[in-house]
């Protein structure tokens, strides 16, 4: 019996020694294995090209200067001005244009340079007919991405170099001799002599003798006055080319009295109905105080009428009937009345008319 109960005590301890050992194997952690590499993104043609960009070589386009200064310079003349440029940058400098501005002309030799080349905008202002302070901006447009747009600057004084006399132009007078036309005067104020290259004026109604080959400091011009070509163009500009080196031309105005006035210069009239005639009185008188005749009077659409004609202190005044036309959807008419003076000057009188527009 003694041995049966040592046999059951030695199987149960083998039991439970069996489970212990199952249970510290348990406890003993597991090698693990080195974990795999994660593949690098395959590099594709896109990501390639961003890359060479970020490297590309850029062009950087730098100038020696940004403001040029003329200094004094005279109406009319021109002056150049240089404005050097480099590539500093690494990659071919592209010029695409030059934004001007009025009285600017701009010259390149050329419009791609290289790294390290240099080149020359030559730029030449022409300066007007007035006077005072001049400033002028130009754009350079290249392919430097850090200032694509680079501004250059030209400034001068615009002072006279030649004086003129009259300043304020000429009065001429269709009635006196000679239009009663004075002299010009020239003269130079830096004392640099010049000569007279050409004499032009509207209409050529103007004229006045020079020789193109004398030079000096001071000319006075006797003018030659044409009354029947002034009389077609009764107001216009002198203009008188020079050598000068700084007063290229010379402009003067001139102005004639006209031998008639009209008043009203111009007929208006509103809210005229078709049928229902209107009446309007005009006045022409002699600007210089002499009697005249009048020859005819006559209307180029028909629709004006005179219906009287009295004579006044050097003059006329005409008592007008004004008929309106059928309006055929037109909004207003016009016309014109003519009178003809004796001894050939034609006079010409607008007439404008408006419909009433009902609502």
């Amino acid at each position: 019996m003694r041995s049966n109960c040592s046999i059951l005590l030695i199987i149960i301890s083998f039991v439970l020694l069996s489970q212990v050992g199952c249970q510290e194997r348990a406890k003993i952690p597991v090698e693990s294995e080195p974990p795999l590499a994660e593949p690098k993104p395959m590099t594709g043609p896109a990501e390639v090209e961003t890359e060479q960009e970020a490297v590309k070589p850029e062009p950087i386009i730098m100038f020696d200067k940004v403001v040029h200064d003329f200094g004094e310079m005279g109406p009319g003349a021109k002056k150049t001005a240089e404005f050097k440029f480099t590539n500093t940058g690494e990659g071919l400098l592209k010029i695409a244009d030059v934004e001007e501005c009025c009285g600017v002309a701009t010259k390149l030799e050329k419009r791609q340079y290289l790294p390290g080349e240099s080149g020359i905008l030559k730029v030449e202002y022409s300066s007007g007919s007035g006077v005072g302070v001049m400033r002028r901006e130009l754009y350079v447009i290249s392919n430097d991405k850090t200032k694509p747009k680079t501004a250059l600057t030209i400034k001068a004084k615009i002072v006279p170099k030649i004086a003129y006399e009259p300043q304020r132009g000429l009065r001429l007078f269709l009635e006196d001799e000679n239009a009663e036309s004075p002299k010009i005067t020239l003269t130079s104020l830096d004392g640099k002599p010049f000569s007279i290259e050409e004499f032009k004026s509207t209409g050529n109604c103007i004229s006045a003798d020079y020789d193109p080959s004398v030079e000096a400091t001071k000319f006075v011009l006797q003018l030659k006055i044409d009354k029947e070509k002034l009389q077609r163009s009764l107001n216009g500009l002198i203009s008188i080319s020079l050598t000068h080196p700084e007063s290229g031309t010379i402009t003067i105005p001139f102005n004639a009295l006209p031998r008639f006035k009209i008043t009203p210069a111009q007929i208006i009239v509103f809210d005229v109905e078709p049928g229902k005639p209107i009446t309007r009185n005009i006045w022409v008188h002699n600007n210089y105080g002499t009697d005249f005749e009048i020859e005819s009077v006559s209307s180029q659409n028909n629709t004006v009428k005179v219906l009287n004609q009295d004579k006044i202190r050097h003059g006329y005044q005409f008592g007008l009937e004004i008929m309106p036309p059928a309006a055929e959807g037109k909004t207003g008419f016009t016309d014109i009345l003519r009178v003809n003076v004796k001894g050939g000057e034609k006079l010409a009188i607008k007439c404008s008319a408006y419909y009433l527009r009902r609502k």
